[in-house]
């Protein structure tokens, strides 16, 4: 909705978990650009409160969405203060990358809590107001992870496929009740701002030696993945899309 259209107290409400540095910003950039007042939670109170002086419409809500408790608590104050959810974006993710033989079994429920645990409740709490209004949108954002297993993500892929599956059982759901949900997968390393160039990289977020493009082509850009949610976020009802993969021109898959 383009901005200046509504009064900004009658504006469409954007509810954004793991708002971070990197895509989650973006996304409440790209959301609050449009018109949108942004609800934003995260667990970091000093990085939210920044975005929120920066971003207009926007309200900080600190939370653990891997806390049912505190993640109850959380909604019921943003839907007390700033009324329904119109558009739910799930970014929030917890991963351990370790074999499973070595990892801490701690972290694998850990990650279900936050990446499939969270969005049920989120769900739960959210989609009631949606189906009354016979609108509404609930996007994921997922990786590479939620579609195959690597012995290196064995505590993580599974919380992965898991949060996916019960996106599309929430989207054979909702859908004939006019609320939009996908599951928008970014197959890519995302360029993060805290590791400048020189900084040292995990391997995942290093070009490979023989890597033939520039070193930016290897990343996708948050500011971009932020334009395909909001995208998807305003299909025309009549060719919704569920598995939305994107990924960089040169990304090997």
């Amino acid at each position: 909705m383009p901005a200046g259209e509504v009064n900004q107290n009658e504006a469409p409400l954007c509810l954004i978990t793991g708002v971070g540095d990197a895509t989650g910003s973006a996304l409440a950039r790209r959301f609050a650009k449009d018109g949108y007042r942004v609800a934003m939670i995260a667990r970091n109170q000093a990085r939210l409160k920044r975005l929120e002086s920066k971003i207009d419409g926007s309200r900080a809500f600190v939370c653990d969405v891997g806390d049912p408790i505190q993640l109850a608590a959380t909604l019921e104050s943003i839907r007390t203060e700033m009324g329904p959810v119109n558009i739910l974006i799930h970014n929030a993710v917890a991963h351990t990358f370790a074999r499973f033989l070595e990892a801490d079994p701690s972290d694998f429920e850990r990650n279900f809590r936050v990446n499939a645990g969270a969005l049920l409740h989120l769900g739960r709490a959210l989609a009631p107001d949606m189906i009354r209004a016979g609108s509404g949108a609930i996007l994921v954002t997922g990786n590479t992870a939620a579609h195959r297993g690597v012995p290196n993500y064995a505590l993580f892929a599974p919380t992965k496929a898991a949060q996916r599956v019960l996106t599309e059982s929430m989207a054979r759901e909702l859908g004939p009740k006019g609320i939009h949900v996908a599951y928008i997968t970014v197959d890519a390393a995302i360029d993060v701002t805290w590791l400048g160039p020189d900084a040292e990289r995990p391997s995942w977020l290093v070009p490979p030696e023989d890597w033939p493009w520039a070193r930016e082509d290897f990343f996708a850009k948050p500011s971009a993945i932020a334009d395909e949610v909001f995208h998807v976020a305003h299909q025309d009802r009549s060719t919704w899309s569920f598995d939305h993969i994107i990924r960089p021109f040169a990304e090997r898959w």
